[in-house]
């Protein structure tokens, strides 16, 4: 049992493994008790499950303090707040990949849970990818810092431009190579059909087109993200966990925010403004001279908090009276 007491990547294994432990048992809870049947997701019981995401992610920060310190804690709930942020703007695009497809919410929850396995795999090799250049190239967080500072222009500068969905290079090429059903066979993603020709051939259905939007999309903005919180810290077990448990309670909090997507009409303008701090702090940190070079994680916390609070804030004092969060 001594090799749990090993580092791997610069943490103990058994904190690794206590992690993808808990991370097991939340899917597992997910889909074989909460959603063993298949059921609409209203925003009431989205709420609830959003809430219970948060609190699980901010405790397991707890655990991060206990075990590694008050900077990692504070670091990872950071982590944690950025990531928890920019996938409220995913929300949307996720919304729109719905709408575009005309996948029932029946279904939608089917797509979510299945994409956040993709998800875990995906962030898990850029992370491994950007720490592993980190290590070796440090001058790579500067770089990671001025592609920040310029996304959060250009998401500034498009923050009233909504994506193409339906045209969609990805879609297109999809729908191209594969044979895709024109409508919804419950919430399969493959079905057995004859072809034109009469023989029995596999079909995608518009479930799986969606399936492959919501990967693609993660995988668009986490070249956002991961640049984001490796200009937080480089601790390839802060990056990963941080990342990860702000992604678990995105499908909780999908329900909920669909529902209420014009009441965020500004959110986009805080985002970018997040990112611009995220990626100026890098310079600051050697600019002015603060110890070990890294602008302190109690500021970037505090600042990052209250970017974001005032972008919520304000959206939701712009768009008051514009119709109320349906009940569900």
């Amino acid at each position: 049992m001594d090799i749990f007491l090993n580092d791997w990547l610069g943490t103990p294994i058994w904190m690794w493994t206590a992690f993808f432990g808990a991370v097991a048992l939340l899917l597992t809870l997910d889909l074989g008790v909460l959603h063993r049947e298949e059921k609409e997701i209203g925003v009431k019981e989205s709420l609830w499950l959003s809430a219970g995401y948060i609190t699980l992610g901010l405790g397991f920060g707890g655990f991060v303090w206990w075990q590694l310190g008050q900077q990692a804690a504070t670091e990872y709930v950071t982590g944690f707040v950025v990531e928890k942020s920019l996938a409220m703007d995913n929300v949307f695009v996720i919304a729109m990949i719905f709408s575009t497809l005309a996948i029932p919410r029946l279904y939608q929850h089917r797509v979510l849970f299945w994409g956040i396995l993709g998800v875990i795999v995906l962030r898990g090799l850029m992370i491994g990818a950007g720490a592993a250049l980190v290590s070796e190239l440090h001058w790579v967080l500067y770089v990671f810092a001025a592609f920040l500072i310029y996304t959060g222009i250009q998401m500034w500068r498009m923050a009233e431009t909504e994506p193409d969905i339906a045209n969609s290079p990805v879609l297109k090429w999809v729908r191209r190579h594969l044979n895709v059903t024109s409508e919804l066979h419950g919430n399969r993603f493959f079905v057995k059909q004859a072809d034109a020709t009469g023989k029995v051939v596999t079909w995608v259905t518009p479930l799986f087109l969606a399936l492959v939007m919501v990967e693609f999309m993660d995988l668009v903005f986490a070249v956002d993200s991961v640049p984001a919180i490796f200009a937080i810290t480089t601790d390839p077990f802060i990056v990963y966990t941080s990342n990860i448990f702000a992604i678990l309670g995105l499908r909780a909090l999908y329900f909920a925010l669909a529902a209420m997507v014009h009441r965020f009409h500004y959110l986009k303008y805080a985002l970018s403004l997040l990112l611009v701090f995220i990626g100026s702090k890098i310079f600051l940190g050697d600019l002015l001279a603060f110890e070990g070079g890294k602008f302190p994680a109690v500021w970037s916390l505090s600042i990052s908090f209250a970017i974001l609070a005032g972008g919520v804030g304000w959206s939701l004092w712009k768009t008051r009276g514009e119709g109320e969060l349906s009940k569900g």
